[in-house]
């Protein structure tokens, strides 16, 4: 009776062992499902942003139901880089600041230092000292926390390089993106390669060596075209037109933007066709196209992309104060819980607070914004006006024109009139003369034999009269009659 027993006991645990065995392998290959798309999605991120972000939702959605909590994690950062690439700047921090407190929920030095990363290149463009503040932070959790990855100590050194390049402090840039690249070299990344040597071709182009920038450009523009990175192809384009505009060559510059042109509308970029637009402007004001110059710059100035950087600052900055003051309200909540009246009354006074400090930042930076707006107006109005002057210049030398060759006609004419007086009155004269031989001739005044040999005078008389004034006609020596 034991026996049977302890037999059953024993295939009951295998049962149950097997059964446990095959759930942490569907759990493993479930997340593995996750971390698939995330890769599929990481690497569309530059080709496609809207594809990587649909691999993004995906992941994200499946991350939840495993409650796995880095696949979340890496889900919202790359959502966050799909919105960033498509120029939507404040979703896209919406997703990297849930990505960030999850990481470091999970206590993750990487994901954290590469959020940080994200965040510092969304304030590039529009706030310099932010974009500083994130780049240290992550400069600090690498050094802190003895994180050694070359990859993301090159972006680091990457970032700093771009916001100086943007502060025109060319010679720390120039020596951020060189020690970048050094790291660079020792590793297989063609991705930091590309942005790298893109960045030294800026950089190159900016300080006037143009040769040297040309160079970077198209190593960095033939890695981007091995790797179908869309973004990067398009700005490259766009620096290439940039110096080729001001070489002169406007041929080239031309191909150039039409291919930068046709990657930021594929990526759907709105940000990148503005530059477009700006380089359009630039080339046809270049060639002298006046015309089609001044349609790019009414374009550019409808859309007024400096306002749309300020006003995406703001935006940035009231996105995060708003998120960090939600965070607060939750802690709050958890807090009314646990804590009496007089504590909730003490929170509730600091939340009002930094309210009121946000209000009055809001409203220092919209003053701010305000006043470049309108001396950026200025400016192109100012540039407009010229541009009139000008083109009045160009009429007024055109009615010049129109006059001389008014006046040239006039005397021409009078010339030719003159011309036909003067050979009626020639012609005229032997003509009469055989009229008046043929009436005498009618009348028999004179012989018919003396007629003819007076006609063929007259006659001959008329041939040279004519070919003397054909002779001045087409002799400029004799024209003037």
């Amino acid at each position: 009776m034991k026996k049977p027993l302890a037999c059953l006991l024993l295939i009951f645990f295998a049962v149950l062992s097997s059964r446990a065995d095959e759930a942490k392998i569907r759990g493993k290959q479930d997340t593995s499902d996750v971390l698939n798309l995330i890769i599929r999605g990481f690497d569309m991120r530059l080709t496609d942003p809207s594809q990587a972000g649909n691999y993004a939702d995906r992941a994200l959605q499946l991350a939840k139901k495993l409650n796995y909590q880095k696949g979340k994690a890496d889900a919202y950062r790359l959502k966050g880089l799909s919105e960033s690439y498509l120029g939507h700047s404040e979703k896209a921090i919406e997703h990297y600041l849930l990505a960030l407190d999850m990481y470091k929920s999970i206590s993750n030095t990487l994901g954290e230092v590469r959020v940080l990363l994200n965040i510092s290149s969304l304030y590039q463009n529009v706030d310099y000292d932010q974009c500083i503040s994130y780049l240290d932070q992550a400069m600090a959790l690498c050094k802190t926390r003895r994180l050694d990855d070359g990859s993301i100590l090159a972006s680091i050194y990457l970032n700093y390089g771009n916001v100086y390049q943007l502060q025109k402090n060319y010679t720390k840039s120039r020596l951020s993106y060189q020690k970048s690249y050094e790291i660079i070299s020792k590793l297989d990344n063609p991705d930091l390669s590309a942005l790298v040597l893109a960045n030294l071709g800026v950089i190159e182009s900016t300080t006037g060596h143009a040769e040297k920038a040309k160079e970077y450009l198209f190593q960095a523009l033939e890695l981007a075209k091995n790797r179908d990175y869309n973004q990067l192809i398009a700005q490259v384009n766009l620096t290439l037109a940039d110096i080729y505009t001001d070489e002169n060559s406007f041929n080239n510059a031309e191909k150039c933007l039409e291919e930068g042109k046709a990657y930021a509308t594929l990526l759907k970029n709105e940000n990148m066709l503005q530059v477009c637009r700006i380089n359009s402007y630039h080339l046809e004001l270049k060639r002298k196209n006046f015309e089609k110059a001044l349609i790019h710059l009414q374009e550019i100035y409808r859309l007024d992309s400096i306002a749309y950087a300020s006003r995406n600052s703001a935006e940035l900055s009231l996105f995060q104060a708003n998120y960090r003051k939600d965070k607060l309200s939750q802690e709050k909540n958890a807090m009314l819980l646990r804590q009496k009246y007089d504590r909730n009354k003490f929170i509730g006074t600091i939340v009002l607070a930094s309210c009121l400090i946000v209000v009055i930042l809001m409203l220092i930076s919209n003053v701010k914004r305000k006043a470049e707006t309108n001396k950026m107006l200025t400016d192109l109005n100012a540039e407009i006006s010229t541009q009139k002057d000008n083109l009045d210049k160009i009429n007024h030398y055109l009615e010049e024109i129109i006059d001389d060759r008014t006046k040239d006609l006039q005397l021409k004419n009078k010339k030719l009139s003159d011309y036909s007086s003067h050979l009626s009155h020639q012609v005229r004269g032997p003509i009469a003369t055989l009229k008046g031989l043929m009436n005498l001739e009618r009348e028999g005044l004179v012989s018919q034999e003396e007629c003819i040999q007076l006609m063929i005078k007259c006659v001959s008389e008329i041939d040279d009269k004519i070919l003397d004034m054909s002779d001045m006609l087409h002799n400029p020596e004799r024209n003037n009659l």
